[in-house]
């Protein structure tokens, strides 16, 4: 969000919070990955983006994934399973 958008269009978070009307606090949670993108956030972001809330919450799972990717302990395989 802050190298996407923010940034190439000159904002602060100040500022890209006025805009999206929510605190600032809010915002710089999710920018420094403190917080998780809502589907209700995402929705705000693609519509002053003129893209899709998808989008948005595509990337926050791609984030999300990398860091459960990142933390998991080692799991032992299933292996198969009969079928009975």
């Amino acid at each position: 969000m802050r190298e996407d958008v923010i940034k190439p269009l000159g904002l602060t978070v100040t500022e890209a919070a006025k805009r999206l009307r929510v605190t600032r606090k809010t915002l710089s949670a999710l920018i420094n990955c403190k917080a998780s993108m809502s589907p209700e956030m995402a929705v705000r972001i693609g519509k002053a983006t003129k893209t899709s809330p998808e989008s948005w919450l595509f990337m926050q799972a791609k984030v999300d994934l990398w860091f459960a990717e990142k933390e998991s302990p080692v799991i032992q395989e299933f292996g198969e399973v009969a079928v009975a």
